[in-house]
């Protein structure tokens, strides 16, 4: 019986002496796989990007008589911002977001450009005053120097043409504000604005018709709108496409 039980414990320690190394191997089998290598963290979005160009940029333009009679029109250097405009006779200033398009800012910030206007003391009004025509102010602000010209008509042809593609981009956006305005209370305005912004694309007058597009396309199905002004749109639509 003695010998029994001997024979049974040095089997037992015999299959743990056994267990012993298989179970070590194990375990460096398992300390010894190649771990997946940590991903070092991502570099914030901050540093990866060039800092923002801080320069501000703002058109005004102010004749109290007039139908639309302030605009201000305030943008960063991508062209992205917002238009702050007051009719005659209301008290309440409309804002809404603008934005300049690639092709619109490419024109406006080469004018910008040319004309130096940090660096620039030049006085662009000329000589004959047309008051009566409204006065437009520019301005430039880099952060570090901040610069206003104003004037009511100008002989530099670059301070004339800036001022003229801040009016082009007020039109446009001034004209998109109504007509949906018009889609939400007063869709018998529709035919009347359309004919506008026809007028408007005939003569270059506006900034880029091409942002008009997504507009024209609801409006060509709009039946809160005439079938006129439905038709209409459709119409502009295939002369912007062409």
């Amino acid at each position: 019986m003695v010998r029994l039980r001997t024979i049974t414990l040095l089997a037992a320690l015999l299959l743990v002496l056994v267990a012993i190394p298989s179970a070590a191997q194990d375990a460096n089998k398992r300390n010894d796989r190649p771990q997946a290598a940590s991903s070092p963290a991502a570099p914030r979005a901050e540093e990866n990007q060039k800092s923002a160009n801080p320069t501000r940029y703002s058109y005004e333009f102010t004749q109290p008589e007039f139908v639309i009679r302030h605009i201000v029109i305030e943008h960063d250097a991508s062209g992205h911002g917002k238009i702050t405009f007051e009719r005659h006779g209301e008290e309440t200033p409309i804002v809404e977001p603008v934005e300049l398009s690639a092709s619109a800012w490419g024109r406006i910030s080469r004018l910008w450009s040319d004309l130096k206007f940090l660096d620039s003391n030049e006085n662009y009004q000329a000589p004959k005053n047309f008051a009566h025509l409204g006065t437009y102010r520019i301005s430039m602000d880099d952060g570090k120097r901040q610069r206003t010209a104003e004037f009511n008509w100008s002989n530099n042809k670059s301070a004339w043409a800036l001022a003229d593609e801040y009016r082009r981009v007020a039109d446009q956006a001034i004209l998109i504000f109504n007509l949906n305005l018009a889609r939400e209370m007063q869709p018998l305005n529709a035919p009347q604005l359309l004919n506008e912004m026809d007028m408007q694309i005939t003569r270059n007058g506006l900034s880029d018709p091409q942002q008009l597009v997504p507009l024209l396309m609801e409006l060509r199905t709009d039946e809160h709108i005439p079938l006129i002004a439905r038709n209409h749109a459709d119409r502009i639509l295939k002369k912007i496409k062409k």
